[in-house]
């Protein structure tokens, strides 16, 4: 068993925010949620270049609000936003000097990064924007058939890396100087592996403070895990993890498998509880607005944070003080309060923390306020060892569909 907190190295300077927004919204948005089947229509469906290119004179997304979907953020708990500008298919969300193919030149014509960001800064909502490595339309892109990638150049494209990455150093320009403070550089799939340290520090020298993921041009200040779970007690490094609410797409899906409630708030808090951050992605309809079912799966969430946030907020992960996996339970701190969390079902009605041994003055069951009773004891599991603190009467069955999470509060 360690002996002591692993802490993540700060960066001492802006980016430290970082450990302070702990959960945000991610949102998958462009010409795919027309056909509504997945974001990345063009490598993984039937359809041609031509065709999907065509969508942008069918993108009129009049019911969009941006202040609905942050309304929608902040009754789940969650802090910032990140957007994608532009994903694979090289649609551009808002009013770029640098291609034709973008919002501008939709039937709605009208600069939705420019709304969003508006819309956050009026709030004091921090924005981040995702941003695209590969690029399906842009002819400078050498498409060769890698992941995330089209099979092969059309026959009027002009595959060239290096005038490919001058448009994105354009691009990259407009957004973090049009569009006021930003909080992350999300890039994303560095397929092509460009790397080059000189873009990430042009970035930066726009937005002093930025913060950029391990998805492009080098390595950037936080790792982004998607989907799967990593394994063990805490992270070492800054970490944001990142999941959809549906297993099939991150793009607005018409007919989507999603992910049970419950599902969700164990992953969310096993990220959190290990020190890490999440961002829960979220794909509006090509009208704009948000599926019913998101958003009912979005405020149960939030129902859910509201009651156990505090064992994330200023907390860092603690399992170290316990040596026993029996009950699968981590482990986070505050001051003299150390909460228990249950990201997986317990077996049982009851909680053993080997080898604490010392008894807090109370056990607090955040989900509902119940005060627990706690013993050190010695238990028939442990007989050739010493009393353990076992938390008990935990009630497992009264909470179905939550994470339930237990402070508990000693004097010193």
């Amino acid at each position: 068993m360690e002996e002591k907190p692993m802490r993540i190295q700060r960066f001492d300077d802006a980016r430290d925010r970082f450990f302070e927004l702990r959960f945000g919204m991610f949102v998958h948005w462009g010409l795919y949620a027309v056909p509504g089947w997945h974001e990345q229509l063009l490598w993984r469906g039937d359809t041609t270049r031509e065709h999907y290119e065509a969508l942008m004179h069918e993108f009129n997304p009049v019911r969009f609000d941006p202040e609905a979907w942050l309304d929608l953020a902040e009754a789940a708990g969650m802090q910032y936003v990140c957007f994608t500008t532009k994903h694979h298919d090289g649609f551009c969300m808002w009013d770029t000097k640098q291609t034709d193919y973008n919002i501008m030149h939709t039937p709605y014509g009208k600069d939705i990064v420019g709304q969003l960001a508006e819309a956050c800064h009026r709030r004091g909502f921090p924005i981040s924007f995702y941003y695209s490595c590969p690029d399906w339309h842009h002819p400078n892109y050498p498409n060769q058939g890698r992941h995330h990638e089209l099979f092969a150049p059309r026959a009027t494209d002009e595959p060239d890396l290096d005038r490919y990455y001058a448009f994105v150093k354009a691009q990259i320009g407009e957004l973090l100087t049009g569009y006021g403070p930003i909080y992350q550089l999300f890039w994303d799939v560095n397929v092509a592996e460009y790397y080059n340290d000189e873009l990430n520090a042009y970035a930066r020298s726009l937005q002093p403070g930025l913060l950029i993921n391990n998805r492009g041009p080098d390595a950037g200040d936080y790792s982004t895990p998607e989907r799967e779970l990593p394994g063990g007690a805490a992270f070492t490094t800054p970490t944001e993890a990142c999941q959809s609410l549906g297993r099939e797409s991150w793009g607005f899906r018409a007919d989507e498998d999603y992910y049970s409630r419950k599902f969700l708030m164990q992953s969310i808090d096993q990220i959190l509880a290990m020190g890490g951050n999440y961002l829960l992605n979220v794909g509006p309809r090509a009208d704009g607005t948000i599926d019913e079912a998101n958003v009912e799966t979005l405020r149960r969430i939030g129902d859910w944070y509201s009651k156990v946030r505090e064992a994330f907020d200023g907390a860092y992960p603690a399992t170290y003080l316990k040596s026993d996996d029996r009950d699968q339970v981590l482990l986070t701190r505050k001051g003299n309060a150390i909460y228990v969390h249950a990201p997986h079902d317990l077996q049982t009605t009851s909680v053993t923390l080997k080898p604490l041994d010392r008894l807090p003055a109370r056990a607090v069951l955040l989900n509902d306020g119940r005060e627990l009773p706690v013993r050190v004891e010695l238990l028939p599991w442990y007989w050739q060892e010493k009393p353990y603190l076992q938390v008990q009467q935990i009630p497992v069955d009264d909470y179905p569909g939550e994470v339930l999470v237990i402070r508990l509060e000693f004097d010193a």
